[in-house]
């Protein structure tokens, strides 16, 4: 039986990514024409790395900066989702190993400026995190959000 991977090796296991599709089909119809490229986790979290200390990342201003670095007109929601969860619970696996610089996970957003219930310590630890830094959340319908994200984020 295969032993279990740690988040650190699933963050640091590259697929053969980055690779780059052809925008056929329904994704042709959703992104329109041109190419998309599917990122590596660890290009993910590099990026995730660049938010600073009062400095906000959306998932979507991650996939604007792997468009622009692949040369395409744009990057896989799906997999830049999955990477982004993987590299938070790999940060929070290298914390409590006592590594004291972790990606700073808790600055990336969902969309519209949602925290993600899915990152280490759901809704709860990511508000607790952000607030820490000076940022206000505020909830929207069922959801929580940061209030004006979009003066905080990380410049493309």
């Amino acid at each position: 039986m295969s032993k279990k991977k740690t988040w650190t090796e699933k963050l640091n296991d590259s697929k053969d990514l980055p690779k780059i599709v052809k925008l056929e089909g329904k994704m042709a119809k959703k992104f329109g024409e041109g190419t998309m490229v599917i990122p590596s986790p660890k290009e993910v979290d590099e990026i995730m790395r660049k938010a600073k200390k009062g400095q906000l990342l959306t998932i979507n201003v991650i996939r604007e900066i792997l468009a622009q670095k692949h040369g395409t007109t744009t990057a896989c929601p799906i997999t830049t989702g999955i990477f982004a969860w993987i590299a938070a619970h790999a940060a929070e696996e290298q914390k409590s190993q006592g590594k004291k610089r972790i990606t700073p996970w808790w600055r990336t957003l969902k969309g519209k400026g949602e925290l993600n219930p899915k990152y280490p310590g759901g809704i709860e630890k990511q508000i607790e995190l952000l607030e820490n830094e000076g940022f206000t959340i505020y909830p929207k319908g069922k959801k929580f959000v940061v209030a004006d994200f979009e003066k905080y984020l990380v410049k493309t």
